[in-house]
């Protein structure tokens, strides 16, 4: 007989690496089909200790009785059909006892349920008190299959001690492949967690933080992040929901969303994930070669497929830690800190003369805008647009990019200006956004720190903007894909005639000249006798060609010269310094 190895499914080799390298070795085999690919593997792996029982309902309360004597994770494993449903009683056990048994399924294509193929039944939903997680791997038929099979089994297996722990289900596909001629086992990515109190690993290399949406920073949470960038020469990339105006904070929107130019700034060796849904997609600084989430919740998210850990801790904790032997100056700038103002000034300083669009407006308004006053951002063009400028420190944003939806933004800025009545609340929205939310217009709470700036383009620019695919159908778009045609057809009576009966000051502008008019007296920065809406009405024609501008700014070559020379000089200048320095102290 030819001799036996590893089996070549790679999801089943994911979890068998994994389990070796959470420490786990005791295994509980039921007879059956489904589940070779699994038993065999591990039968032929002397690490492991292998145990049998026919009974299912046996080897779960055997499970039981092991993992409570020896206080180690205990993993079953049987095939398909009913065999599963004879674990109940003693996952049950395990569950109210909190022990850490492990139920390893085995199933066909989970795509063959329902089609009344022999021993296919449906585990996708099972009882709430069976197991503390349940997660069904699928087999591996690509890179994106392991990313998720790793990332599933990672969070399946730390879940045996997660807050307690208890009893997990894992779900594993089987192609029932006969080859078991592996006989290396390949290494799968463990993603450890740390908790306040571990110790952390060594921070290694160049490393940066991105920051999706947040709430607003404390100052001591500030000056803990502005201390660890000064002591790693790290930076802080962020949009307008992030939140943190400390020294290092990298508006890299414009520098990210370019399509031809290049540069280094958003490369780097550790990304440090904080936060939660960002827009800023031209941030997603998917250039580095691991990631870490930060977040109290513990949990595995992993938006560039590169985690390698996960902090279940407070952000303060977080940086305390890695700052306590840091009494160094906290600085307002590092060499990577340089890097970025100079490439954003570049390309800053490039921009034409966009047309009348909202990317324009925010490129003459976002600089003007009152100190300490909110700023709300409607999905998709309006963040998208804000995003590619920064504001005064004193100024905070807002987006609805947790379900990132279109609906509500205008409901948002009434809640959050009734919190705070005091200070101005900025929202900038376009108009199905805005019509879709009318409601809130209508509210007898609106007061007068509200401002909206409403974008009319009688559409859903969205849909016909030059990259989108909608707008490879022309015109054929606007009818079903981009909306167009609703609410008035742009009319220039409709909204006016609606928010002057309901108190609002009304202004609206249809040009360039127009527009830097009439917007000195919507970010007047005092509180008026009532709320504003600003209409401003643009064409999805000039919204599309000034993203296009915005992402194709290209330096002359006089240009890259000067910063590369620049670089140089200060590259040579600061080593100049260091010798001349080793020279006085000897």
């Amino acid at each position: 007989m030819e001799q036996m190895f590893y089996t070549v499914e790679r999801s089943q080799q994911i979890v068998i690496s994994l389990l070796k390298q959470y420490g786990i070795r005791k295994i509980i085999t039921s007879p059956g089909t489904t589940n070779i690919t699994f038993v065999a593997s591990v039968q032929h792996d002397s690490w492991f200790e292998l145990y049998s029982s026919v009974d299912e309902r046996s080897a779960a309360y055997m499970a039981c009785g092991m993992a409570a004597e020896s206080g180690e994770p205990v993993v079953l494993t049987c095939t398909g059909a009913t065999a599963s449903r004879n674990y109940v009683p003693g996952l049950t056990e395990a569950y109210y006892r909190k022990l850490p048994v492990l139920a390893i399924t085995a199933t066909q294509d989970e795509r063959r349920i329902g089609h009344l193929v022999p021993q296919v039944i449906d585990r996708s939903n099972i009882q709430n008190d069976i197991a503390v997680c349940s997660e069904h791997i699928r087999a591996s038929f690509d890179k994106d299959d392991e990313w998720d099979a790793t990332i599933r089994a990672n969070r399946a297996i730390q879940a045996l001690w997660h807050h307690g722990g208890g009893p997990v289900h894992m779900n594993l596909q089987t192609t029932y492949n006969r080859d078991f001629s592996v006989k290396e086992l390949p290494k799968a990515l463990k993603i450890p967690r740390y908790t306040f109190g571990d110790k952390l690993p060594a921070i290694e290399g160049k490393v940066g933080i991105f920051l999706g949406a947040h709430t607003i920073f404390t100052p001591q949470l500030t000056e803990l992040v502005d201390k660890f960038c000064t002591k790693y020469g790290a930076i802080v990339f962020c949009d307008h929901t992030s939140n943190y105006q400390g020294a290092f904070r990298a508006m890299f929107a414009l520098i990210g969303t370019q399509s031809i130019h290049r540069c280094n700034v958003g490369t780097m060796d550790l990304l440090i994930h904080m936060g939660e849904v960002s827009g800023n997609y031209a941030g997603s600084i998917s250039a580095c070669k691991k990631v870490w989430r930060l977040s109290s919740d513990g949990e595995l998210r992993d938006k560039v497929h590169k985690l390698t850990a996960v902090f279940e801790m407070s952000d303060e904790d977080f940086f305390e830690q890695y700052t306590h032997d840091y009494d160094g100056v906290i600085a307002v700038t590092n060499s990577w800190m340089e890097q970025y103002k100079t490439e954003y000034n570049l390309l800053y300083n490039m921009i034409p003369e966009l047309p009348f669009s909202n990317i324009w407006m925010a490129q003459h308004t976002i600089g003007k805008l009152p100190k300490n006053s909110f700023l709300h951002l409607g999905i998709l063009n309006s963040l998208r647009s804000w995003n590619l400028f920064d504001c005064h420190s004193s100024i905070y944003g807002s987006s609805n990019t947790g379900g990132f939806g279109i609906d509500g933004i205008l409901s948002t800025v009434l809640g959050a200006s009734l919190v705070h009545p005091k200070q101005l609340h900025f929202c900038v929205i376009g108009d199905l956004a805005f019509f879709y939310d009318l409601n809130a217009v209508a509210n007898r709470h609106v007061a007068s720190n509200i401002r909206i700036l409403m974008v009319n383009n009688g559409k859903g620019t969205e849909f016909r903007i030059y990259n989108h695919p909608g707008n490879a159908f022309g015109e054929e778009a606007d009818e079903f894909i981009a909306a167009a045609g609703h609410y008035g057809n742009k009319s220039h009576k409709l909204v006016r005639h609606y928010a002057e009966d309901l108190g609002f000051e009304y202004l609206t502008a249809s040009n360039k000249e127009e527009y830097l008019r009439v917007m000195e007296r919507f970010i007047n920065p005092e509180l008026t006798d009532r709320p504003m809406l600003f209409e401003v009405f643009t064409k999805s024609e000039d919204e599309s060609q000034a993203l296009y501008e915005i992402n194709h700014l290209t330096p002359n070559k006089e240009d890259v010269i000067k910063i590369k020379m620049k670089e140089i000089s200060e590259k040579v200048l600061s080593e100049k310094v260091v010798n001349s320095l080793k020279k006085i102290i000897k």
